[in-house]
């Protein structure tokens, strides 16, 4: 059997964590910024978790 690729583009934009959660960025932070408010440029910078419903998708991305 060859073995499984991962995924490009989901190991650049995905990382685990320790506990096996998946850490991702927020969207909207790249550029015309200058619309958008101080406050939300500024909670755009913080990374998150990405939610239980698509965690099991994006693992199989990653073949973890």
């Amino acid at each position: 059997m060859p073995k499984v690729k991962t995924n490009s583009a989901a190991k650049k934009r995905f990382k685990l964590t320790g506990t096996g959660k998946i850490k991702r960025k927020h969207a909207f932070h790249s550029h015309i910024l200058t619309k958008k408010t101080t406050k939300q440029k500024r909670n755009l910078v913080h990374d998150t978790l990405v939610v239980p419903a698509d965690e099991r998708r994006i693992k199989a991305l990653l073949n973890v």
